[in-house]
């Protein structure tokens, strides 16, 4: 009798019709456990024969090339350089963290579990990166292709529809984030503008303080020249230069806004209501202009106070 092979037990509970009986007598003996017949209350004997085992190994081992077998008995490949750089900011990530939060537990490098699961998948890596590099000229010695042919067709496993929706959906993200990182950018430059011009106040207000308390020193006697207002006028001539330079800008480019249809007619302008435009050129007023004009806002308040 093979070891496969089971016994008949001596209470003969698959043979006859006393299975049912016999079956709830070891059960009312307590002989039944939960996931069990009958329960074992011996030893089992552990043997390791390793002779036997390596023969039966053999037995069942079959002399296949590598070629069918495929199978890699390397070493790791070395560290690469990016690999050690992510290691170690890894662990500078971990260990930061461990500094920042008192309430959490601290965990020695080599015991951290996080550092670890990282750590093997970088062994990993290194172990199927030494046997491609080994296996790929083993490969090439044989005859075999390891490379797919410029013309190589495959059917792919998604459709196209599915690929479009994909590839809409990477788009729109991408777009989105472009447009964020804009946003960004435009306060950003809001924000340099509004510093650049509350600096730009500040200095005058300071220049113009420091020019008063000149003025006062000088009417006290105690500067003996005016050189500071030479500087005062030379600010004063440049400004009066980039003033001219706005209005030349202005006078070429415009001040912007709508700008088609300026000259064409009107319902009023068709039925004479305008006025003649050969009157008012006689007049000497523009074509497009009001022949009266409104003051401004500063002349208006000044007409009031004589009132």
């Amino acid at each position: 009798m093979s070891d496969f092979e089971m016994e008949d037990s001596a209470s003969g509970y698959d043979s006859g019709d006393n299975s049912d009986a016999e079956l709830q007598a070891a059960f009312e003996r307590g002989d039944l456990k939960p996931g069990l017949n009958v329960e074992f209350n011996g030893q089992r004997d552990k043997v390791n024969d390793v002779t036997k085992l390596l023969a039966k190994t053999e037995a069942i081992k079959m002399q296949l090339p590598w070629l069918e077998r495929l199978d890699m008995i390397n070493t790791l490949a070395p560290l690469a350089p990016e690999l050690a750089v992510q290691l170690e900011k890894h662990e500078q990530k971990r260990a930061n963290l461990f500094k920042g939060n008192a309430k959490l537990p601290y965990i020695r490098p080599e015991e951290d579990p996080v550092l670890n699961d990282f750590k093997r998948e970088m062994l990993f890596h290194r172990q199927a990166q030494s046997a491609v590099l080994e296996a790929i000229p083993r490969l090439q010695e044989l005859g075999i292709k390891t490379r797919r042919p410029d013309d190589y067709f495959a059917e792919m496993a998604k459709s196209d529809e599915h690929m479009q929706k994909v590839r809409a959906n990477l788009m729109a993200k991408q777009q989105g984030q472009a447009k964020s990182e804009r946003i960004k950018q435009i306060r950003e430059q809001r924000k340099m503008g509004k510093m650049l011009a509350k600096q730009t106040k500040v200095q005058r207000e300071a220049e113009k303080k420091d020019m008063l308390d000149k003025l006062k020193k000088f009417r006290k006697g105690k500067l003996k020249n005016l050189d500071f207002l030479e500087d005062a006028k030379a600010l004063e001539s440049k400004q009066k230069q980039s003033a001219e330079n706005r209005k030349k800008r202005n006078k070429k480019f415009g001040f912007g806004g709508k700008k088609k249809g300026l000259k064409r007619n009107t319902k009023s302008s068709s039925a004479g209501l305008d006025g003649d435009k050969s009157s008012r050129r006689q007049r000497g007023v523009k074509a497009g202009a009001s022949v009266n004009k409104r003051l401004g806002k500063s002349r208006r308040i000044k007409a009031k106070g004589r009132k």
